[in-house]
């Protein structure tokens, strides 16, 4: 299986302009395949953007494009490997334009490329061939051609643990320098699942977690709590003239602001993520539409806040690894308006009513416990012949459907019913 493996980086002060430099080349390389796969097109000829014809392109105009004023080429300062992946980039980048314009590809429509600009674009090359990577006796350092020996801030032998490494890029975020390492390791052997059982999970913006054993989990809102330095930082940031050193300053200033706020939310849910799947046997979730749901713009920056597609994705490869088996629980499935007690369905229910009152049998609990104790018995039912894809609408829904956010109207009486008893009929579960 392929990993990544990212660590950060100390360089010198001339490595570090070095590290700039190559970026430059491979944005350099960028812009000047791009300029010519448009001049193709306007001149209505067959343009090859392959990266294999993009290459050879390349090999052949570079001492004529990469100049200086003087006409002496410049681009042996750099590794060739930095060209090629700006020219990788630009390859990527019109294959997935031309197959989302043809239809062939999943998602919204990715439009042509564009010119990457100095100021707006993340610096990034990355190594595909030649020597570099790992240096034996040295485990805290990284070997990258024509830079050196760099220096990391952490044990990146121990990290890789012997596997073989595939491709290196090397970006700055928030004016720090990191190598994400691509390694090639043999498929884990899943380890014998915890006897903890299994657990439902309902997600929200109240409370980030709430389980089925009555575990709640705070929303941290870590946003929310940056939110004050942020606005000060951006507001100065406003202030500044265009293309000054202050405004270079000022806009370093909030991207580290807002990297400590995703270095926060990303912590936060890997501890989570990881003890939900070394804890349980079972994890039932729900397969939630988060799309749908920001169109909610009342809710939209919390729910992106919470970071739920973030949790799935953790969950899912970190039950494999553990063995534990993740069930995903149909996104049509009314987990907050079933009774978790008696199986009965309310036809309404707001926002505003935390505390879930059945008509049936009179159960008074939490509005999210109710919902985690449904999604985990709906986690444990068999898979039916009546189960739907999650991007399809319930046909039967009068006045053409709802959209499949996390509480969605169920106006069905004839519909399918699961409750806490014995009720367990036959419902979509998807296992990993």
């Amino acid at each position: 299986m392929l990993e990544a493996v990212k660590v950060a980086l100390d360089p010198t002060p001339v490595q570090e302009r070095l590290l700039v430099a190559h970026a430059g080349a491979a944005r350099f390389a960028f812009n000047a395949g791009l300029a010519h796969v448009k001049t193709m097109i306007d001149s209505q000829e067959k343009p090859e953007w392959s990266l294999y014809a993009l290459r050879r392109w390349w090999n052949a105009n570079k001492n004529t494009l990469a100049v200086d004023g003087n006409g002496v080429p410049w681009w042996p300062e750099n590794s060739k490997e930095a060209y090629n992946s700006g020219l990788e980039s630009l390859s990527d980048a019109l294959m997935n334009w031309s197959k989302s314009r043809k239809g062939r590809r999943k998602g919204r429509r990715v439009g042509f490329p564009k010119f990457r600009a100095r100021n707006r674009t993340t610096p990034r090359f990355a190594y595909t061939t030649g020597s570099y990577g790992l240096i034996d006796g040295d485990a805290n350092a990284l070997k990258l051609p024509r830079i050196g020996r760099v220096h990391c801030m952490e044990n990146v032998t121990a990290r890789v643990g012997g596997a073989r490494v595939l491709r290196m890029t090397v970006s700055r975020h928030a004016g720090r320098w990191h190598a994400s390492l691509t390694v090639e390791r043999a498929d884990p052997t899943p380890t014998i699942p915890s006897k903890g059982g299994a657990v439902g999970i309902d997600l929200g913006v109240r409370t980030l977690a709430v389980l089925s054993d009555g575990t709640m989990i705070a929303n941290p809102r870590t946003l929310n709590m940056g939110e004050r330095r942020l606005k000060h930082a951006q507001k100065a940031l406003s202030r500044k003239t265009k293309g000054s050193n202050r405004r270079h300053r000022a806009r370093e200033r909030v991207s580290r602001l807002h990297a400590r706020v995703a270095n926060q939310r990303r912590d936060l849910l890997d501890k989570l993520t990881t003890r939900l799947a070394v804890t349980y046997s079972d994890i039932c979730i729900e397969d939630l539409n988060v799309n749908g749901m920001v169109r909610n713009h009342r809710l939209a920056k919390a729910i992106m806040d919470a970071s739920f597609f973030e949790l799935r994705r953790q969950l899912e490869y970190k039950t494999a690894r553990t063995g534990t088996r993740l069930h995903v629980i149909d996104r049509w499935y009314p987990s907050s308006k079933r009774c978790s007690n008696c199986g009965k369905v309310k036809a309404k229910l707001s926002l505003n009513e935390r505390v879930y009152h059945c008509d049936g049998c009179g159960l008074i609990i939490d509005r999210d416990l109710n919902a985690a104790i449904n999604i985990k018995v709906a986690g444990s039912a068999p898979e039916t012949l009546n189960a739907r894809g999650a991007g399809v609408r319930p046909a039967t829904l009068r006045g053409g459907g709802q959209s499949a956010v996390k509480r969605e109207p169920s106006s069905r009486t004839h519909g399918v019913r699961l409750g806490a008893n014995t009720r367990k009929s036959v419902l979509q579960a998807k296992t990993n």
